[in-house]
């Protein structure tokens, strides 16, 4: 897989669903998995990918009792998604909460997996670093 790349604008709506870019539902056809993620976003895997990710957070939860609270915080944030025939998909609200995902949602490829931001805190969290794109190299 060349990995998940682009950039994107839809609403949640009064169900609390977004529409998956159509671009992006190939690997989700038979479901995937969203998260809480760093920064304040919430990110959707592919099944393989999770599953990956549930292995490092494992290994992770094995080392310390901080490795284990990020776990438990991880897993208790995550949830089996489906992808209905117009490309919707349900976001838990719990997830919703977390990253302030309320009207205008960006839905961002971010290579391993999708991410979903709230479009301020994208700007506060992420859009700084667009500098070192600027930047001439020297």
């Amino acid at each position: 897989m060349a990995g998940f790349v682009g950039h994107f604008e839809h609403n949640v709506d009064a169900k609390g669903r977004v529409i998956l870019p159509a671009r992006f539902r190939e690997p989700f056809i038979r479901g995937g998995f969203l998260t809480a993620n760093r920064e304040g976003c919430v990110a959707l895997w592919t099944p393989g990918e999770f599953e990956r990710q549930m292995t490092e957070m494992l290994e992770a939860s094995k080392t310390d009792r901080d490795g284990r609270n990020r776990a438990r915080i991880w897993a208790s944030n995550s949830a089996e998604i489906e992808v209905d025939k117009q490309g919707r998909m349900a976001v838990p609200a719990n997830l919703r909460e977390f990253a302030q995902l309320t009207g205008e949602v960006l839905i961002n490829g971010a290579i391993d997996r999708i991410e979903f931001w709230n479009p301020t805190l994208w700007e506060e969290r992420v859009r700084p670093a667009e500098l070192w794109f600027l930047e001439d190299g020297e």
